[in-house]
């Protein structure tokens, strides 16, 4: 990822509906979900949420792919993991504790379920 990329999303991240709408498509994972699904998981209109939308798929965090007469949205992980190494890449200098949060942080949410 370059910086103008990291720039454009950054841009769409910083916007609240947005911003719940990718934290929404991650936890969905690879499924994904409709946009009727989308607005009412972030409580924005229909045609608010379309527009969200837009703006998150030019900016490569999401993307779309069509099932039948619906079009499902889901995150873009790759997008997203470039995202995180582009702030990432030249953090440590050396010092690997430095990133020990962002380390932690994967470790749990990667962690696999115990109850399962």
């Amino acid at each position: 990822m370059n910086e103008k990329q990291a720039l454009d999303a950054f841009g769409a991240l910083s916007q609240d509906t947005r911003l719940r709408i990718v934290r929404a498509l991650v936890m969905a994972g690879e499924a994904g979900m409709a946009a009727g699904a989308i607005s009412e998981a972030v409580r924005a209109s229909s045609s608010r949420t379309s527009f969200h939308l837009a703006h998150l798929e030019r900016s490569g965090l999401i993307s779309s792919r069509r099932e039948a007469r619906s079009i499902l949205y889901s995150a873009n992980f790759a997008g997203l993991s470039g995202l995180v190494d582009f702030l990432m890449r030249d953090c440590c200098q050396g010092h690997p504790a430095m990133v020990a949060g962002v380390n932690n942080a994967a470790a749990a949410c990667c962690a696999p379920d115990p109850g399962a």
